[in-house]
């Protein structure tokens, strides 16, 4: 019978039988205990060396006189296994190996693919049994938890970061979050803010956790972005928050409020069937299509006077009610209405974050909500990479409707 042609390697047999020299066969070598935890160390061992030698060599360091001082030991993650490493040193202490760079203890990329799985909604089991499929390496529980804790210093870091001096237009709205709060599992709210500068460019502001809407929490978080360097917003796009409008005007007194005509909208759909809610719609189209707040305010009247607005008087209710952050709207060109119209801006946000967060029932705490719901906005905000094709018309109506305000930050 003919012999199998061995398959390509670039380790010979004479190697191969060099290494297995003296060494007892058995499964133990593949093991990190074994034959393949040496290989792993004296390779990781024998980079760093050469990552040294390329230091050493450098114009600026042979000018200095630098030169090899000593081994310090660290011991780092390689898979599932801890390994001491000596980590060569120099003499003037500038040595910051690529490997394995300072305050380091895993190799680079590793925690990069836990957050990754994490950010996609993946529980700990979840993402130690993707890790083991896909990779063959088994992590702990405590490894995947002190990877993702990283996550919330980033998260801070970020909430805290300064923003553009001025915002064209800002959306806020909020979402609801089971989230464990004293024992109880409560629906809390988790408001997102979107800021669109007066380059076009989209993006997310911060995000804020509360059990209740109100005029209090509204004007920490003004007053939080104020301290963060915004200066001025144009416009903001509000979805009935409770306080909203007057904490807004108290920290940004010359910004124009608008409510979110489509949230409007859908607010007096709920008052009718389903079959009467396209009716309605048509019906209401006037009031929003108006070319002017007096022309609306006549659409109205007509509508409260025609069968549904008799049918239905609390639609005619609401509209009123909220008729000061209606009327804001008449006063723009039809291509900032395209824009303001609604606040799916953020709403798109709100579709993703749900789409992360749906398989993890509630939340232990506000922390961890705070680390999944950044990372997903963090995975968004990356797509934004130019302004809406739209923006330009716009630009150019909001330029003349506040001059200055807006021009200083083209």
């Amino acid at each position: 019978m003919a012999r199998r042609k061995k398959t390509s390697s670039r380790f010979s047999d004479e190697l191969i039988d060099e290494l297995l020299e003296g060494q007892e066969h058995g499964a133990h070598l593949l093991s990190n205990d074994g034959l393949i935890g040496d290989l792993k160390k004296r390779l990781a061992e024998r980079m760093l060396e050469t990552e040294m030698d390329v230091h050493l060599e450098e114009p600026e360091q042979q000018a200095d006189g630098n030169h090899r001082n000593g081994y310090s030991s660290k011991t780092v993650t390689m898979d599932d296994d801890r390994v001491v490493l000596d980590i060569p040193r120099d003499r003037h202490g500038q040595f910051d190996p690529t490997l394995i760079p300072k305050y380091a203890r895993r190799f680079p990329g590793f925690d990069e693919k836990i957050i990754a799985l994490y950010a996609r909604g993946m529980s700990t089991r979840d993402i130690q049994g993707h890790i083991e499929e896909l990779y063959g390496i088994g992590v702990s529980p405590n490894l995947v938890s002190a990877v993702t804790e990283s996550v919330m210093e980033e998260a801070v870091a970020w909430q805290n970061r300064p923003l553009e001096t001025t915002y064209a237009i800002v959306y806020f709205d909020a979402l609801r979050v089971k989230i464990r709060d004293e024992g109880i599992v409560r629906n809390k709210a988790v408001y997102l803010a979107i800021g669109v500068t007066c380059r076009g460019m989209k993006e997310i502001l911060g995000l804020w956790i509360e059990q209740t809407e109100g005029a209090k929490f509204w004007m920490r978080v003004m007053t939080e972005l104020k301290g963060r360097g915004v200066d001025d917003i144009l416009i903001g796009v509000v979805d009935g928050l409770k306080g909203f409008p007057d904490a807004i005007t108290a920290v940004f007194p010359e910004t124009v409020v608008q409510t979110c005509i489509v949230h409007l909208i859908r607010y007096s759909m709920q008052f009718a069937s389903w079959k009467e809610r396209k009716p309605i719609a048509k019906a209401l189209r006037p009031v929003y299509g108006a070319v002017s707040a007096e022309a609306a305010a006549d659409a109205l009247e007509a509508f409260e006077r025609g069968p549904w607005g008799q049918k239905y008087p609390p639609v005619v209710v609401a509209w009123r009610r909220k008729w000061d952050q209606v009327i804001p709207f008449f006063a723009f060109s039809a291509e900032v209405r395209k824009i303001i119209y609604t606040t799916n801006a953020i709403e798109s946000l709100h579709s993703q974050v749900r789409k992360t967060i749906r398989n993890k029932g509630h939340f232990p705490n506000d922390e961890a909500a705070t680390k999944l719901i950044y990372l997903s906005l963090m995975q968004a905000e990356a797509k934004w990479q130019r302004p809406p094709i739209e923006w330009q018309a716009a630009k150019a109506q909001l330029a003349i409707q506040f001059g200055e305000r807006f021009n200083m930050m083209i």
